[in-house]
């Protein structure tokens, strides 16, 4: 039940208010919120609390945000698997939420984490190659997650990679992956396809399996998700379970759930519903790794 997640941690500075401000203009905020963010971390995080042996490989630097990061992945038995990097910083993300709806628009600067290197990944070859689930995102440098998806595929670990945020991926990159977790935007800036119903996300999906990725689960926020792996498509519903506070962590959240639901056995059309009501349950509450469900509630939902 290993889960082994590459990424990046960065410090979240959530600022709440009615609209984003135009360039050279001051608005007045909302809230403020400084918490534990990152696509890996978070997801490491999620994968935790749902049950996952969770592992987390990254770099910091030697700062108070690493302090917020290692106390984060205490407090949620995450083991981490770190490389001080004193001569840079810990990552930080501006986030923008927007009052009343909940989106968000974010700016993330990796820091330290952006050094991370493909020998990096080499010294964890053993951890990754021997995880049940590896999986990897793009706030790191392209050629470290390329790295770990080879080391991941030779040692016999099913990879997902999210690829967040989108850029262009050689085709052996994707080849490399077992599954690919896109929302609508990042599949459109990989595939050229407009994803705005499931009939289009399921032609993006198809562009993906062309390109050698073995299932493609397109995630469609309030429309849940689509599956396609060439034999099986589903479209699986969003679970829906109070009113939406807070989006900025749901597709880490899915990302968790699904790889601790793979990781555990569970068919890949059971563990798409597994991520869909990780996510449901993680917009309901403010925070990111802080919004993440514990098993008991996942279970809870599912069970209805």
């Amino acid at each position: 039940m290993s889960v082994v997640i590459l990424g990046v941690f960065v410090a979240d500075t959530a600022f709440h208010a009615d609209r984003m401000p135009i360039m050279g203009e001051t608005v007045l905020g909302r809230d403020f919120v400084l918490g534990p963010g990152g696509k890996g971390s978070n997801q490491a995080v999620a994968a935790a609390r749902a049950g996952a042996d969770a592992h987390f490989l990254t770099r910091l630097g030697t700062d108070d945000f690493a302090r917020l990061a290692r106390q984060t992945w205490g407090d949620a038995g995450v083991t981490p698997h770190v490389i001080d990097t004193p001569e840079s910083y810990t990552g930080a993300a501006f986030i923008f939420l927007e009052h009343g709806t909940g989106q968000n628009a974010i700016i993330v600067s990796p820091g330290a984490a952006g050094l991370i290197t493909p020998a990096d990944i080499d010294a964890k070859a053993g951890l990754i190659g021997g995880a049940d689930v590896f999986v990897t995102q793009l706030e790191q440098p392209l050629d470290a997650a390329l790295r770990g998806l080879e080391v991941a595929r030779a040692g016999g670990a099913r990879t997902i990679l999210n690829p967040a945020p989108a850029s262009e991926l050689p085709d052996e990159m994707l080849a490399l992956c077992d599954y690919i977790t896109p929302n609508e935007t990042e599949a459109e800036t990989l595939t050229g396809i407009k994803v705005d119903s499931t009939d289009a996300a399921l032609q993006a999906a198809k562009a993906f399996r062309a390109k050698g990725v073995g299932a493609a689960i397109i995630t469609l926020g309030e429309s849940g998700a689509l599956y396609h792996d060439g034999d099986t498509t589903l479209h699986v519903p969003a679970m829906s379970v109070g009113k939406v506070v807070d989006t900025t962590g749901a597709g880490d959240a899915f990302n968790g759930g699904f790889a601790t639901a793979l990781s555990e056995g569970m068919a890949p059309e059971e563990a798409v519903r597994f991520g869909n009501a990780t996510a449901g349950l993680s917009v309901t509450r403010p925070g990111a790794a802080s919004a993440m469900p514990t098993r008991a509630e996942i279970e809870s939902l599912l069970r209805g």
